[in-house]
């Protein structure tokens, strides 16, 4: 079932650039499904009628995919859902949250199964290689940086803590989600723990 997520709302970019900071340690809060609909907007939404997104992507290929573990969003079922930009949805592809599953695989980086979400961002390389060549392996690694900020940025500017987690087993990755894309980066979020 395709869950349609709420409209996102203008935020002010100055404060968030000097709040922003790396953030492992989570509070029991629950997100809600606005705030996961702005950070996933944030990481890869459609900004015009073109199919632009709110990222650079080396000659419009857009090669990641973006997958949400949903632990504790309030109205939301827990699992594994699949972002879909083209109509700012999402669809859960597990029924089951993984999070305790990523952390192992993250070399035992618990703070990870603590989050109330994880975003991972995957990519298609041949997407863009197949455009650019193995110059296009640098192109993929620069658009995943573009979307990890901009979720940093979201998630700082919700009152939220998030931290780029790229120390994991690929493959154990790939095998947890079932996914056929390569994961890229982790990037657990939640209220930090400061603030609750």
């Amino acid at each position: 079932m395709e869950i349609l997520l709420p409209e996102i709302e203008v935020i002010k970019l100055e404060d968030v650039l000097l709040k922003r900071r790396s953030i492992r340690e989570y509070s029991s809060t629950p997100l809600t499904l606005k705030e996961l609909s702005h950070l996933l907007f944030a990481a890869y939404g459609i900004t015009d009628s073109r199919g632009f997104k709110t990222v650079p992507s080396a000659g419009a290929t857009y090669p990641l995919e973006i997958y949400v573990n949903a632990k504790d969003v309030l109205g939301l079922e827990e699992g594994v859902y699949k972002y879909i930009p083209e109509k700012h949805s999402i669809i859960r592809i597990l029924d089951d949250e993984v999070g305790y599953k990523l952390a192992l695989a993250s070399l035992k980086q618990m703070f990870i199964a603590v989050a109330p979400i994880v975003i991972i961002i995957a990519a298609d390389f041949e997407r863009t290689t197949r455009v650019y060549g193995d110059r296009g392996f640098r192109y993929v690694h620069m658009e995943v940086g573009h979307v990890a900020q901009n979720i940093y940025l979201m998630a700082t500017s919700l009152g939220l803590g998030t931290v780029s987690v790229g120390a994991f087993y690929d493959n154990e990755i790939k095998n947890i989600l079932g996914i056929d894309e390569y994961p890229l980066l982790l990037m657990p979020v939640g209220v930090p723990l400061s603030e609750k």
